[in-house]
């Protein structure tokens, strides 16, 4: 009997997440990461949001450890995690056209300047003078930065909504219709092919902080930006200089360094700022299960897995 530990949520969603794993694969053994009495030797497979330093480390017969959202960051800061045992990342159909709305939503918000509607809206300001002269999706190249699974999927759906796509990352990619840069050789390049900037990377060692000034300055004006990452790449400073002078001229973000958004954040206020409480993708936990109890069922019969972290790609 294989067995599944859960800490998604907090204590009060396990009954949930049990009853849900029981209908999809009832011969999985469902346990509460918060049980002091569960029998940690016992374990096959952990399925975790930002698990406590060491805990992983006292389960030897772990397989794998599967991530509650994309991102796995929160898993690899554990100074204790086991050396090369599999992390994987959250995926899926759900999980991908979430994200492929949220973009859509905000490169057009940004397109058609709905930071500043909304700034004037709450203002009862009737501002039709002074903004950038109205542009069309297909004279607005987008930067997709990060195409790994979820930022392909946006590049793609980018393309279907007639913009013209460019993407990079830090290994060479190959899409149709997409032009692909890769690496730090090739950065600025990408940067000066596009107008709105879809930051899709995961935060290692190699991301943290890569959205500087000097990257924003580089983009074709007017600028945007988009962080769907994670808070950590954007230099948040380097973002108020660049939409106080003008060299960014909008951003939607749904990210940050520090969550919740602390209060006294001047991004709040700010008019070129379209802020979100990280949602962009939230997949049901029903869809998250279905992966989750696919992978696992993947790995038992030895299949390659798809979305596994590879530190040295660093996602």
């Amino acid at each position: 009997m294989l067995s599944l530990i859960v800490k998604a949520g907090g204590p009060g969603s396990f009954v949930v997440w049990q009853t849900i794993f029981n209908r999809l694969m009832p011969e999985l053994t469902v346990i509460d990461w918060h049980d002091k009495t569960a029998d940690l030797a016992s374990i096959d497979y952990a399925f975790v949001w930002q698990p406590e330093p060491g805990r992983l480390a006292q389960m030897p017969r772990l397989k794998a450890i599967l991530s509650v959202a994309a991102g796995v960051d929160h898993i690899l800061t554990d100074p204790d995690l086991p050396a090369n045992l599999p992390v994987i990342r959250m995926g899926g159909e759900e999980t991908a056209a979430q994200m492929q709305d949220y973009v859509r939503w905000a490169v057009f918000s940004l397109l058609r300047e709905a930071p500043r509607w909304h700034s004037t809206q709450h203002k009862q300001i009737w501002a039709r003078q002074g903004m950038p002269p109205v542009r069309l999706s297909s004279e607005t190249p987008v930067g997709i930065m990060g195409l790994g699974a979820l930022g392909s999927a946006v590049a793609q759906s980018l393309v279907q909504a007639g913009f013209p796509v460019v993407g990079w990352s830090q290994h060479k990619k190959s899409y149709d219709h997409i032009t692909s840069y890769a690496g730090t050789a090739e950065l600025e390049t990408f940067l000066r092919s596009c107008s709105i900037l879809v930051c899709l990377l995961p935060e290692t060692s190699l991301t943290r902080g890569i959205i500087t000034y000097d990257v924003l300055k580089q983009l074709q004006k007017p600028a945007g930006l988009i962080n769907v990452g994670r808070g950590r790449l954007v230099v948040t400073s380097d973002l108020l200089r660049a939409l106080d002078d003008g060299t960014l001229h909008n951003a939607v973000l749904d990210v940050f360094e520090h969550e919740p958004l602390p209060a006294e954040s001047p991004l709040w206020s700010h008019p070129g700022v379209l802020i979100t409480p990280h949602v962009a993708s939230e997949a049901s936990r029903t869809a998250r299960a279905g992966y989750v109890v696919g992978v696992i069922r993947a790995f038992e019969r030895g299949e390659d897995v798809p979305l596994r972290y590879d530190p040295q790609k660093g996602y």
